[in-house]
């Protein structure tokens, strides 16, 4: 069976639909309903509880969860994945056991709607938030991350519904079973590891923060800095002479070493040194360090 796209996987969940998210054969090897939060409806969460039969959880953004308050349910993680729990909860008004597929989607519509403050839930409950690594996939390749992606890049807040989908007789599914699953119930499929290559190829992931001038006893140097959206890192460059997109250029990669950059002897003897990349690019006329 072939798997559909990530662009397709968006356009179904911009829709309102179900999809299916498988993630690595090495890592929980598991498929998930996923369903962007806000279009989730009691229809929905019936059809996750009778049909995908796993726990059903709400995947929330770090800031969301700082939003409502959420603490995670332990501060030591010793899960396998580490999947982040926070405290279960609860719509504070306007359900009953809080277990119904009407209550379990008022509760979700609660967290996910941006008025909601945290006096709007209450604690424990019968949906279980997880909160997403900041940079998502590109940070962490779990079901936690894709639902809070594909939700974003569906127009939806970053939040989504999903259940772990188990066969009948209560054992985990895996691709065999879930393409079955999914031609069944008419539902699209994909994985996590076509979502990180969607984002890798459609997104952009640093973006230039300043630049100014450095002039140095190799002549005079552009110092540019640029941040990494994913883990916020700051990354330096250094740039000489005129750089043309179709002229070969001299680029060197160096790993910060703040004392063996000042301190060269100390540098193993098979690692350029500061000074001297820079002198080479000096005498090449242009490049960047």
């Amino acid at each position: 069976m072939q798997l559909n796209t990530t662009a397709e996987i968006i356009d179904d969940l911009r829709q309102g639909k179900m999809v299916i998210i498988m993630d690595d054969e090495d890592r929980e090897n598991e498929g998930d309903i996923i369903m962007a939060a806000e279009k989730v409806t009691p229809e929905a969460i019936n059809f996750m509880a009778r049909f995908g039969r796993g726990l059903i959880c709400l995947t929330l953004s770090e800031q969301r969860c700082r939003e409502l308050r959420l603490p995670l349910m332990v501060t030591d993680n010793q899960a396998a994945y580490a999947t982040n729990f926070t405290v279960s909860i609860e719509a504070a008004e306007g359900v009953t056991t809080g277990i119904s597929a009407a209550d379990r989607a008022l509760t979700v519509q609660v967290a996910v709607d941006p008025q909601s403050q945290p006096e709007d839930l209450v604690q424990p409950g019968h949906i279980f938030p997880l909160k997403a690594q900041p940079g998502g996939v590109l940070t962490r390749a779990g079901h936690t991350e894709a639902g809070c992606d594909l939700a974003q890049l569906a127009g939806c807040s970053p939040a989504s519904v999903i259940v772990e989908i188990l066969n009948d007789d209560g054992s985990m599914a895996r691709r065999s079973d879930l393409e079955v699953f999914a031609k069944e119930h008419n539902l699209k499929i994909g994985t996590i590891a076509d979502l990180i290559s969607y984002r890798l190829e459609n997104e952009m992931t640093i973006e230039k923060l300043s630049e100014c001038h450095f002039p140095t006893e190799y002549g005079d140097f552009k110092l540019i800095s640029f941040q990494d959206t994913v883990n916020s890192q700051v990354h330096l460059a250094l740039t000489y002479g005129d750089i043309e997109a179709d002229e070969e250029t001299i680029v060197r990669v160096h790993m910060a070493d703040p004392l063996g950059d000042i301190l060269s002897s100390v540098r193993e003897p098979s690692h350029w040194a500061v000074p001297d990349v820079m002198k080479n690019i000096q005498q090449a006329g242009k490049g960047v360090l």
